[in-house]
């Protein structure tokens, strides 16, 4: 019955939300294309073709429940495939994160759940919550999907979390490369997210509880936060936004290898992180209103962010925001900033 309706509908988002009870028991079976389809619980999907490419690709949404626009463009993508609309030829994994929070138009129930990776669910008292143990069953989900590939093939992990950002920004779309402990960033992947309309890119500088950052360290992965707009309801968001970077990732999926131009730095602009801000008391506010987008950048000594006992100032000229929110829980981060950067020589 259920492999029946999501045939026909390709509805595997909406029977996540409404009946997830339905996929309290993995579900497997082949579509008439020869793609194996698996469903280990709701909001959980991979596709393998029958004579699967070199890439074992991640796209994940929804970590937060109300950045919509990449939860629509996934679903998308899941009901085409079901569908027989669209092949892969590549091995390919859909995460859709936070069910609960959907239902709600919130970034979380009780807890951010993009905050949770890397073990730090099962910190404290363990996994206390409906995010921690979600957060736990996602990496689970990765780590079985990078792990079932054949390990005498020389494959390439790739990982996008995807979402969209609380405030506008300057630069409407930019991803995050985490932290690599000495590794080269790859330029390849740069030019990729170029070609999904993503020119600006900040690089973590330390090890975060981010779910790129736990592809990335854990598995190897080319793994990144893609921010690719500002947050909207559902069904509000103008998709032709996101058409350049919904286009690559479907021929990501669907061809064997992707030409891309030639690497060109010049095209980019590039920022590494130089503070990272917590917010340690509750009278902790933001020296800027509430519609200053983020990448603004100020002088060195401007007063950035406030707290009992502490102020924050720039450092540099043409120190730039990203990510503020005085309304985390004490202990998280309130604000990024970033300045600009190079990539090291080869």
């Amino acid at each position: 019955m259920i492999k029946q309706n999501l045939l026909e509908s390709g509805q595997f988002l909406a029977l996540s939300r409404t009946r997830p009870d339905d996929f309290s028991t993995p579900v497997e079976f082949t579509l008439p294309s020869g793609v194996k389809v698996l469903i280990p619980a709701a909001g959980i999907i991979s596709f393998t073709p029958e004579k699967a490419g070199h890439k074992d690709i991640v796209l994940s949404s929804g970590v937060h429940g109300n950045e919509t626009a990449p939860i629509e463009i996934c679903d998308a993508f899941v009901q085409q495939i079901l569908t027989g609309k669209m092949i892969p030829s590549h091995r390919v994994l859909f995460l859709f994160g936070n069910l609960p929070a959907m239902d709600i138009a919130q970034r979380f129930v009780e807890e951010n759940m993009n905050r949770l990776f890397s073990g730090a669910h099962s910190e404290g008292e363990g996994p206390v919550n409906a995010e921690r143990l979600r957060a736990s069953q996602l990496e689970s989900a990765i780590e079985a999907f990078y792990l079932a590939a054949d390990a005498s093939e020389d494959r390439e992990r790739l990982h996008y979390d995807l979402h969209t950002a609380i405030r506008a920004s300057k630069n409407e779309k930019f991803a995050v490369y985490p932290f690599l402990h000495g590794a080269p960033h790859s330029k390849e992947q740069l030019q990729f997210l170029l070609a999904c309309g993503i020119n600006t890119i900040m690089l973590s500088e330390s090890p975060t509880t981010t779910f790129s950052y736990f592809s990335s360290h854990r598995f190897g992965a080319h793994a990144f936060t893609v921010e690719l707009g500002k947050v909207q309801p559902f069904g509000q968001n103008d998709m032709s936004r996101f058409e350049q970077a919904r286009q690559m990732l479907q021929r990501l999926m669907t061809e064997d290898n992707l030409v891309l131009a030639t690497f060109d730095e010049d095209a980019f602009l590039l920022y590494r992180v130089n503070q990272i801000i917590n917010k340690t008391k509750d009278d902790f506010r933001l020296n800027f209103a509430d519609d200053v987008p983020n990448f603004t950048d100020y002088q060195a000594g401007t007063l950035l962010a406030e707290e009992s006992g502490h102020a924050y100032h720039a450092e540099v000229d043409g120190e730039a925001i990203v990510f503020p929110n005085a309304q985390v829980a004490l202990g998280q981060r309130a604000l990024l900033t970033v300045v600009p950067t190079k990539l090291e020589s080869d």
